[in-house]
């Protein structure tokens, strides 16, 4: 294998030429929001020097590029009852993100990667795509930082929603070198070993690996190689290292989620058994003392439950709804005051097909997310498992507080 690099100039982005095994690979390190990068990449597939081209879109990403109208088949409820709505609010807060960067740059982030594909099309060469499925990247990245840094990651998602200003040249620049997902979390990434591991050289393992999968007995042997210019350095020095003759081992292990800790799963069930307690204990003592701790226990809970569905702009029916169901569920572990709520809420308000189609659009700004009834109904969900969350809580303390009191 020889390996020569060729440096960034005026005449287009970084480029590496290596050797692999039989295969020819020039790895292109493009700015994810540049014209002139877009205009490279179709330069180069249109030279006819290439036999088969590879780009950083994992399979969700191509689909959602190939049809723009995919999340108009999305069964919200399924996506709900599954624990996806957290995901799928963050993928579509990126998103946003992506949208104002192309509103404030002219150019839309990924602009390289839809050339490659309909240059590859119309000169009838395969494409390889090799990221890592970005769902996986979000729950790796979620994982790999404590539980106690994780509210600095989701508010820097809420950062780039509430933000009423423009775009900044920087964050521009950022994704010149990365895509959405790097320039959302750069700052938090150079600040934590792990959190770099599963947004960057993960996924530069990851990319390598997939490219010798996709390429095994070098059957392409010249590869245009499509890259954020962030991944050039990274991706090149693991395809020069070892790469194992059957990478599925390896792109498995990368691509498993981190199995998190085991007790939070059990408090639910804790402050079940301890409210539970709590109202045993009132009644044993007087019935008068454990039916005003059952009232409480319901003001408080329903109460602030409902309170996150009316933050949420629910349907009445849905914030009634809530208000009822939340003291229950709160003592039903298998079962979220916040399910019911968007369940009532898809029943009262069923998100139509131009919902669905105006959703990205509509997200990009923060009212938005409360006129789309797509959206609308995942912050409903979020929101009212908040409201009955931070109530379970407080309602299990005052009960305890009564007791104590009485006693």
């Amino acid at each position: 294998m020889t390996t020569s690099v060729i440096s960034s100039d005026q005449t287009g982005g970084p480029r590496e030429e290596l050797h692999k095994h039989d295969t020819h690979y020039t790895l292109l390190g493009t700015a994810h929001v540049s014209k002139a990068s877009a205009s490279e990449v179709s330069e180069l597939i249109r030279s006819g020097e290439f036999d088969a081209v590879a780009i950083e879109l994992c399979p969700g990403r191509l689909r959602s590029m190939q049809d723009p109208e995919a999340l108009a088949k999305m069964d919200l409820f399924q996506v709900i009852r599954e624990g996806k709505a957290g995901m799928v609010a963050a993928s579509l807060a990126l998103g946003a993100f992506q949208q104002r960067v192309a509103e404030e740059s002219g150019i839309a982030p990924g602009a390289e990667m839809k050339a490659a594909l309909d240059e590859a099309e119309a000169a009838g060469l395969p494409v390889m795509v090799i990221d890592r499925d970005i769902g996986i990247t979000l729950k790796r990245v979620y994982r790999s930082v404590p539980w106690w840094q994780r509210m600095n990651l989701i508010s820097g998602l809420m950062a780039s929603l509430v933000s009423k200003e423009k775009v900044s040249a920087e964050d521009i620049e950022k994704l010149k070198q990365g895509d959405v997902l790097e320039s959302t979390f750069t700052e938090f990434a150079e600040e934590s070993e792990h959190l770099y591991q599963a947004l960057i050289t993960e996924r530069d393992h990851y990319m390598a690996l997939r490219l010798a999968q996709e390429n095994g007995d070098s059957r392409y042997k010249r590869v245009l190689v499509i890259i954020g210019a962030g991944h050039l350095k990274g991706m090149s020095d693991n395809l020069r290292g070892h790469l194992p003759e059957d990478p599925a081992e390896q792109l498995s292990l990368l691509e498993q989620i981190p199995k998190g800790s085991r007790w939070p799963k059990l408090i639910p069930w804790v402050i079940m058994l301890l409210v539970l307690t709590g109202f045993a204990i009132g009644f044993s003592r007087n019935t008068d003392l454990g039916l005003q701790l059952i009232i409480e226990w319901v003001m408080i809970n329903g109460t602030l439950a409902a309170l996150g569905a009316l933050i949420a702009k629910a349907h009445p029916l849905t914030i009634i709804g809530t208000f009822f169901a939340a003291p229950f569920t709160s003592l039903n572990p298998t079962i979220g005051a916040g399910m019911v709520a968007a369940a009532i809420e898809i029943a009262m308000r069923k998100p139509t097909v131009g919902d669905f189609s105006r959703l990205r659009q509509d997200v990009t700004r923060l009212r938005g997310w409360w006129r789309n009834r797509v959206s609308r109904t995942l912050l409903v969900f979020i929101l009212a498992t908040f409201g009955s969350a931070l109530g379970t809580y407080l309602g299990g303390f005052r009960i305890f507080g009564q007791l104590a009191a009485a006693g």
